[in-house]
Order: structure tokens, then C-alpha cells, then sequence
């Protein structure tokens, strides 16, 4: 969504498109009679290791909540990763109870009635608590999801890139997304991050995040348990932690939190931008715009989102002296790059949802065909620029993934 438009929340609000029209309800799905709530399985992640997955809650003891007043900021983040064994440890939630209780009375994302779609039963295929797979250590992945969107959005990519050895992890960005739930079972929702001229404290926030969660994880590969409960971590991970080979992707605002974090953070050494406009406003231009980055970024958007036709691109694509791409998902939509690529057809099958609306979030890209093209090209990215494995893919269009066009 543009990140200079109101804060889409899953507090029930349609999504805004990033043609810079304000977000609206859209019309609410046509009646049918649902025998039981829906439930829809994610992709299964197709790469050799099992995955495992855990969750930390974070606090930042030095930092005032920029959000809400006496508050130290506080971060829940989930983490992903190739896991030793999976056997006898149940499958991670989709959503912790309480998130999705509030997606379902909020109204799915603007997809369902009320009791429609039943998102605490649906289930991940990591291992919850699984031990890491610890022999040798794993390039490190952040993970930042759009402004307003939970991070459970981003949950398939994350499963995928931890079955092909690395370790994801996934960040809520606690008052702004929105709901993010805690341990003790509290869940908080976005508070005043939609306000016009939030947006540039929105992303500062993400920024400092980001580099937390960094911090925090450089503890975690150190042998010290950064989760404020104390609960235990499972075995293995800080070791599995090869933070000197890190890199960062995200979708919309989350893209442009990891553009922005690569340039003020030397740690990250590779960044994806998922269809994020690089602007505050229709006027002012993130400094990553205006600065470029020197270490490889790809930009990943659609037709009406390169950096031809998007003024911050091109501004970030001429200034940037790194290795780069820019690939255009053609047929796409803004959702297109977050679960809802697999789950709106999903539930689509049985709550028939009106076609305008599926088209707004996910477009008319064949969707099985749009989820291959981005967990090749993904991968791929990372594989090249973190693993030094040279990816034949990245150098041109390619017969398998019709859907992908290279903007030069």
C-alpha cells in the first residue's frame, strides 16, 4: 500500500492500492451459506530442510514506545529456521488466538463475514519449538511486513526461505501493525500510526526496530536469551546464527523499512523491496531515494510499480551503485507479494468473493504461477548475493516464470 495513504489496519479496513487512491471499504463478499467456519493451508515450503519456528517477545529497555507514553517499546517476532527434527513437536499457529479472534470479529481483512473463516485453526507446516538444525551456522533474513499488516502476512516466503537453510525472521512493529498478540495473551492493536504525517515517524520507528532486533539477535547467537519471559529458546538456534551474513526483504512499507534500514545499518548486506513507494508523500522522497545504496537491492513490483512509472525508483534505481533488479510481477496486485496471494483463492472457493475484490488484492496473475515466480527469484536473490552461489536466473527473463518481467 502507499506508505503516504492512511495505515491499512487489519482492524477490518480495505486495502489501499498502490495507484495512491485512498483506502475505502470495499463491498462486503456476496451471501453464502457457510456450513462450518473455512479453514485453507498455506503452500507447503519445497526446499530440503524441515522447518522449525519459535517466537520472541523483545523489549528495548532504552527506548520510550513512540507510540503510546510510559511505555518501554516492545516487539513480538517470530522466528523461522531449518530445523534438526520436527517429530513429535506440533505445528506453529497461523495466528495466536487472540490475533485471530480479533481478524475474524474485524472482518478477515474485508473478506469475510464474522465466524467465516476459522484462522485459529489454521496451522503452519513448522514445528513449534523444533531444535535447529546447528551444524554450520545460517545466513540471517529480516522480515518487515506492510504499515498497518501483521507479520503473520509474510509467513509463507519465510517458511520457504527457512526450508532452504536460512533463518527468517518475521517482525511485528508493535501500535502500527496491527494486532500484534503477546505471551500473557494481551493484544494490541495500531493506535495513532494512521494520522496524516505519521508515516515518516512510522518508518523511523521500523527503522530502529529493525536494528533492535539485530542487536538482539547478536545477543542470541552470544549463548544470552533476549526473550523477556525468559522462556526457553529451542536448541540450538543461537548457534545456528551467522549474523555476518544478513539481509532483509518486505513488502510495501516493509520494503521500504529495509531499504532504509540498509542505509543507515552496514549490517544488512542485501535488500528486497516488495512493491513500497520510496516517498513520504507525493512530494517528499525517503533519503534512501535520494541517496541510492551501494550494496545489491532488487526491487520486486507490478505493472504501474517500476522505476520507469514511480518516480522515487527511479530516483533510488539512477543514485543506486550496488548490483540491482527490478522485476515486475505483470498481472499482480499490492497483496500479491503477502499470504493472501495463496489464501484469497482459498476462501474464495467457498465464500465467493466478489471478483472486483479478489482482483483488488491479489490481481489476475495466475496465482500457483505467481507464488513459483517469487520463491524462485526470492531465493534466488539471497542465494547470490549471501551464499556467493552464482543464480543464472537473475541475469533475464526466463521461460518458467512468464508472469516476471525485467524493467531495464
Amino acid at each position: 500500500m502507499r506508505i503516504n495513504r492512511v495505515l491499512a489496519t487489519a482492524a477490518g479496513l480495505a486495502l489501499a492500492l498502490t495507484t495512491g487512491a485512498a483506502a475505502s471499504a470495499a463491498p462486503a463478499p456476496s451471501s453464502s451459506t457457510v456450513q462450518e467456519a473455512v479453514r485453507f493451508e498455506l503452500p507447503e515450503p519445497t526446499g530440503r530442510y524441515p522447518v522449525g519456528s519459535t517466537e520472541l517477545h523483545l523489549v528495548d529497555r532504552d527506548r520510550p514506545d513512540p507510540w503510546v507514553s510510559g511505555r518501554d517499546r516492545e516487539l513480538m517476532v517470530s522466528v523461522w529456521y531449518p530445523a534438526r527434527s520436527t517429530r513429535g513437536y506440533p505445528r506453529q499457529p497461523y495466528l495466536r488466538p487472540g490475533a485471530a479472534r480479533h481478524l475474524d470479529e474485524s472482518g478477515s481483512y474485508n473478506l469475510a463475514r464474522p465466524g467465516e473463516v476459522d484462522w485459529a485453526a489454521i496451522r503452519t507446516d513448522a514445528a513449534s519449538g523444533a531444535p535447529a538444525d546447528s551444524r554450520g551456522r545460517r545466513p540471517v533474513l529480516l522480515y518487515s511486513p506492510g504499515l498497518g499488516m501483521p507479520r503473520s502476512l509474510g509467513t509463507s516466503m519465510a517458511m520457504e526461505l527457512a526450508s532452504r537453510g536460512y533463518v527468517v525472521v518475521t517482525m511485528d512493529h508493535t501500535y502500527e501493525t496491527s494486532p500484534v498478540e503477546f505471551p500473557d495473551g494481551r493484544v494490541e492493536l495500531a493506535k495513532d500510526a494512521g494520522t496524516p504525517g505519521k508515516t515518516k515517524k512510522a518508518i523511523d520507528t521500523r527503522v530502529r526496530d529493525t536494528r533492535f532486533v539485530l542487536d538482539q539477535l547478536a545477543a542470541l547467537r552470544d549463548g544470552r536469551n533476549p526473550d523477556a519471559e525468559g522462556r526457553p529458546v529451542p536448541h540450538g538456534l543461537g548457534r545456528a546464527l551467522d549474523l555476518k551474513r544478513t539481509g532483509m526483504y518486505g513488502h510495501s512499507g516493509g520494503g521500504v523499512t529495509a531499504a532504509e534500514t540498509m542505509r543507515v545499518d552496514p549490517r544488512i548486506d542485501a535488500g528486497i523491496n516488495m512493491d513500497g513507494t520510496l516517498q513520504y508523500s507525493a512530494t517528499e522522497f525517503l533519503p534512501v531515494a535520494l541517496e541510492g545504496l551501494d550494496r545489491p537491492f532488487m526491487l520486486m513490483g507490478k505493472a504501474d510499480q517500476t522505476h520507469l512509472n514511480k518516480p522515487s525508483w527511479q530516483s533510488f534505481w539512477d543514485r543506486s551503485t550496488g548490483w540491482k533488479r527490478d522485476l515486475s510481477l505483470e498481472r499482480a496486485r499490492h497483496f500479491s507479494y503477502t499470504d493472501a496471494q495463496s489464501f484469497v483463492p482459498a476462501l474464495d472457493e467457498t465464500l465467493d468473493i466478489p471478483a472486483q475484490l479478489r482482483e483488488d488484492y491479489i490481481g489476475t496473475v495466475d496465482p500457483e504461477g505467481s507464488v513459483a515466480a517469487q520463491r524462485a527469484y526470492i531465493p534466488a536473490f539471497f542465494d547470490q548475493h549471501l551464499r556467493g552461489r552464482p543464480q543464472d536466473l537473475l541475469d533475464g527473463p526466463s521461460p518458467d516464470h512468464p508472469e516476471v518481467r525485467f524493467i531495464r
